[in-house]
């Protein structure tokens, strides 16, 4: 199955809530699933959120840019450790043949 890569653009909850719910289901039938929140979308990290949660569970990597994290001064080792932290070049190298989503 081909996998997906979602790229969250923003702080829009609704954008945020449609990414993990389009990841929750990819990775609940068995495909590769990779989130990356850029920019403004990364202080949506500090949320608790059961479906986010539940992504985490299903094997769902979510990756917090490393830019956007400065820009909203927020410290990587004061979130959750399951995030990882890189850029978009690296995040688009290791995409592959997946599919790729912008919301």
């Amino acid at each position: 199955m081909t996998g997906v890569g979602i790229i969250v653009a923003s702080a829009d909850p609704v954008r945020f809530r449609t990414a993990l719910t389009l990841a929750a289901a990819q990775a609940a039938l068995g495909g590769s699933v990779r989130i990356l929140l850029d920019s403004g979308a990364v202080a949506l990290a500090q949320e608790r959120d059961a479906l986010l949660e539940s992504c985490f569970e299903l094997g769902a990597e979510v990756m917090l840019c490393q830019t956007g994290l400065a820009e909203a001064k927020l410290d990587a080792s004061a979130l959750d450790s399951r995030f990882l932290h890189g850029g978009m070049v690296g995040w688009l190298a290791a995409l592959g043949e997946d599919r790729l989503v912008v919301v």
